[in-house]
């Protein structure tokens, strides 16, 4: 059930990537100002995940989840029927923030688990993230093609409203792990990423990580509906069905969980990591085939997650009692990561094409995978 609601929720953050080209033309915008509605819902987010997330250790965890989900419903109402381009991208900015609460299941489910089992259970909560990342593409291309776009968010507001209900019956009462006041915690956040080389490090990697997979996903609808040269001219179905192919990366997460629990953490951040490198020149190499294409974005997710799922595995061991705040600045890092390269991403689709965006890439992951290598040798 976690799982679930936490996929159904992190897709709020997603609807919008593979219709793109589909707004700008709505709203009679260009494709590098397009591009930006993807860095303004990741700039939501971190702000969410900055100042929201703490409350996941400080308050009653039930109703924290549902009543974020009714907010969640009524900015998607908001999206729906926006009737320019500044409301539509104001209710992707508060959808963005509230979509926190995805990261307050996370660490809950991690503080329910068992020790042993932890990195399981993290592992089996993450996939329904990813498939909720997938799905959200693959089902909001196909709703806009048959539907318009318009009805994409109006389902996504009637999905939120059912899960806070259903919750609101199922979930137990979780209470607060801690009694510090607001300020407080945050302000503990910051002791814990000065005197956690671990946590640091992971928000490094996790950083680099989030950067790759917004780098694809930012560029890809512009790469198949034919911008920019391409040979691609797909419309926003088939866009959509094309999210389906990072499915491997749930199997990593489950995967990299198992392998967590036994003992394996580093290796497996080793082996995600070079799998990320290597799969930005498959991709580049798919922009003149498309089986070459989705057989890189399928290595680019299962990097992407594994890499996720160890270093969550990692910082979770680090303070029982502060899962949520330890989350904090984990996902901030992670998401400015993210939303930083989004935000270069359009543009440099748009005056530079797919070579640039894949270099631009590769040189991410490159800068994860040598400050791995360069903490490991200072461990040994």
């Amino acid at each position: 059930m976690l799982a679930g609601a936490t996929g159904a929720t992190v897709a709020n953050m997603y609807y919008a990537q593979p219709l793109l080209h589909t707004l700008g033309r709505a709203f009679n915008v260009s494709t590098g100002t397009s591009g930006l509605l993807v860095t303004i819902s990741q700039i939501g987010y971190v702000l969410g995940l900055g100042f929201l997330v703490p409350l996941g250790d400080l308050v009653e965890r039930r109703a924290l989840i549902t009543n974020s989900m009714l907010c969640i419903a009524v900015a998607q109402v908001v999206a729906c029927v926006a009737p320019g381009l500044a409301v539509f991208a104001g209710a992707l900015l508060v959808v963005g923030v509230l979509t926190f609460v995805a990261q307050v299941i996370v660490p809950m489910s991690s503080h329910l688990a068992a020790e042993h089992e932890r990195g399981k259970v993290v592992g089996t909560v993450m996939s329904g993230l990813l498939l909720g990342v997938l799905a959200s593409r693959t089902l909001s291309g196909l709703i806009a093609e048959a539907f318009g776009w318009r009805t994409v968010f109006g389902a996504a507001a009637a999905m939120m409203l059912l899960l806070a209900l259903v919750l609101r019956r199922k979930l137990p009462k979780v209470e607060p792990t801690s009694s510090l006041p607001y300020r407080a915690a945050l302000r503990s956040i910051v002791t814990l990423v000065r005197e956690e080389p671990v946590l640091r490090q992971r928000m490094l990697l996790g950083a680099c990580a989030m950067g790759c997979f917004s780098v694809l996903w930012t560029s890809l609808a512009f790469l198949l509906s034919g911008v920019h040269g391409s040979h691609y001219h797909y419309g926003n179905a088939v866009i959509g069905l094309f999210g389906l192919a990072g499915i491997a990366g749930a199997g990593a997460a489950q995967l990299a969980g198992r392998l967590a629990d036994r003992g394996h953490g580093r290796l497996v951040t080793t082996a995600t990591l070079t799998v990320l490198l290597v799969s930005w020149g498959v991709l580049y190499l798919g922009k003149s085939s498309v089986v070459v294409l989705i057989v890189g974005i399928m290595a680019l997710d299962l990097g992407v997650q594994g890499t996720q799922i160890s270093n969550q595995a990692a910082i979770y061991k680090l303070h029982p009692d502060a899962r949520s705040r330890i989350t904090t600045p984990y996902m901030v890092a992670y998401f400015l990561g993210g939303t930083g390269l989004s935000a270069v991403t359009g543009a440099l689709y748009a005056t530079d094409g797919w070579g640039a965006v894949c270099l631009l890439g590769a040189g991410t992951a490159l800068v994860s995978l040598v400050a791995w290598a360069a903490s490991s040798l200072r461990r040994r």
